[in-house]
């Protein structure tokens, strides 16, 4: 059932402070900054995603604390938290979203995001249900800990109950969005075993999570187990590392060790960009080989050179990719061609673009036979193409990484694409965007049904001579 729209005057009040954290903003603010002080430090990077505990601080805190931490690590700003997390007190089909417009702690008021809540709503799966967030200590006693750390953000809580981990995943990828927004899955661990056998059955619930295994989880390992299952069918699909930050149990923080209960902190991290750096001995030579491929096709289809033959020794030109061939005169672009989804393999697709880049760029006239030698040829050999869900123009440029983002944009029967080198004569977002809308051949401004999808691409290039 779709959810209705949220209410604007209402507020979910607090319904743990007191109880599973302090109630009074000093006191509040002053247990969060102590459980963030004794934390190890950050990693290098910020992670995408965490997943922790929601006990009571005096248990689950420091393990809590330790994957928040890892926030204070540079990057770009987070405005959005999507949540997910168990819910303990109502049945729920599906997931739910609040009622309310803003969740209420001791340290003030988060608003609920409006264009994500929407976004989430438009799924079967999900409804809305004041009942299932009223009493649930599962999101409430992240805020706290994000207030402090973030500051100002926005949210989008989402209590999960009898739900696949592909229904689960499915909302999480509408609402991945790019660095600005972070995935946060509440889950505590074991449930009331001895010290022993508690610590056993985390560990192997550790290493499943960390394997990426979602099948693998039963409801005794983790009570939170839909939401975690979604979140790992989504690394799966995106290739994302997780990271083990703290693995302890309310025996080893607050409580005895007759019926423990676990908690685990991970960190999601996405896959580094992989850029391809001449410098590097390894990528030179792919460097050299891409280029030259490219160079003997340009020759061949404009000067009546020799075809190329496939290089002996390189298996990965024998692989299904996808590719552009860019050529450059004096730094400006001279022809640019390629395809998205392969047709054959990478040195195949190479051959075919590079002519084409020659011939076919409709911008420019052919290349005449005495320009090659002084063109600048680049290979940028693609990944996949991934939606990116965007109700507006506002929202896609939030979700856009600057140099890293190859785009796909269709609206109105059209499309264009520009692939991530792009960035370097269009650096400004909106400009990039814009200048994308006009090579399809669309009007200024959003138009309603327009579809993102972006990659990245690995680039190899060479100067002229």
């Amino acid at each position: 059932m779709a959810a209705r729209a949220t209410s604007a005057a209402t507020v979910r009040p607090p319904a743990v402070a007191g109880t599973f954290y302090p109630r009074t903003p000093e006191a509040l603010r002053g247990e969060v900054a102590r459980l963030l002080a004794a934390a190890p430090p950050p990693g290098a990077r910020r992670p995408k995603g965490l997943v922790v505990p929601h006990a009571g601080y005096v248990y689950s805190g420091p393990v809590a604390a330790t994957a928040y931490a890892q926030l204070r690590a540079p990057g770009p700003a987070v405005e959005r938290v999507v949540m997910a997390g168990p819910a303990h007190h109502v049945p729920v089909a599906g997931l739910a979203l609040p009622e309310a417009a803003r969740f209420q702690t001791p340290l003030g008021e988060v608003p609920v995001e409006e264009a994500g809540a929407r976004r989430a709503a438009g799924f079967p799966q999900v409804t809305r249900s004041a009942a299932a967030h009223g009493l649930e200590h599962s999101l409430e006693v992240q805020l706290p800990f994000l207030q402090e750390v973030l500051g100002r953000f926005t949210l989008v809580p989402l209590a999960v109950g009898r739900a696949s981990p592909a229904d689960v995943a499915e909302v999480l990828e509408a609402l991945w969005g790019g660095p600005e927004t972070l995935v946060v899955i509440s889950t505590d661990l074991s449930h009331y075993l001895s010290y022993e056998e508690g610590r056993a059955l985390d560990r192997r619930t550790a290493r499943q999570i960390l394997a990426l295994d979602a099948e693998g989880l039963e409801f005794e390992q983790a009570c939170g187990r839909c939401g975690l299952q979604g979140l790992l069918v989504v690394a799966r699909r995106r290739s994302l590392v997780l990271e083990q930050l703290d693995l302890r149990s309310s025996g080893d923080t607050g409580g005895d060790r007759h019926a423990v209960v676990g908690y685990g902190a991970f960190a999601v991290h996405e896959p580094e960009v992989a850029v391809r750096r001449l410098g590097e001995p390894e990528e030179r030579r792919r460097a050299g080989v891409a280029v030259g491929v490219a160079r003997e096709a340009l020759a061949a289809a404009r000067a009546g050179g020799r075809p190329p033959a496939l290089p002996p020794g390189e298996p990965w030109l024998e692989e299904r990719r996808s590719c552009f061939v860019s050529l450059h005169r004096d730094g400006a672009l001279r022809g640019c061609v390629g395809s998205l989804e392969p047709r054959g393999t990478l040195f195949e697709e190479i051959v075919r673009s590079a002519a084409s880049a020659a011939a076919e760029d409709p911008r420019f006239p052919p290349v005449r036979p005495e320009e090659l030698p002084g063109l600048e040829i680049e290979v940028s050999v693609l990944s996949p193409l991934e939606p990116l869900p965007a109700d507006g123009e506002e929202e896609a440029l939030r979700s856009l990484r600057p140099g890293v983002d190859g785009l796909v944009l269709q609206a109105a029967g059209r499309r264009g694409v520009f692939i991530p080198s792009m960035w370097e004569q269009l650096p400004d977002p909106r400009q990039f965007l814009a200048r994308l809308r006009a090579k399809a051949g669309l009007p200024p401004g959003w138009l309603p049904g327009t579809r993102l999808y972006r990659f990245t691409a690995d680039r190899y290039r060479e100067e002229a001579p």
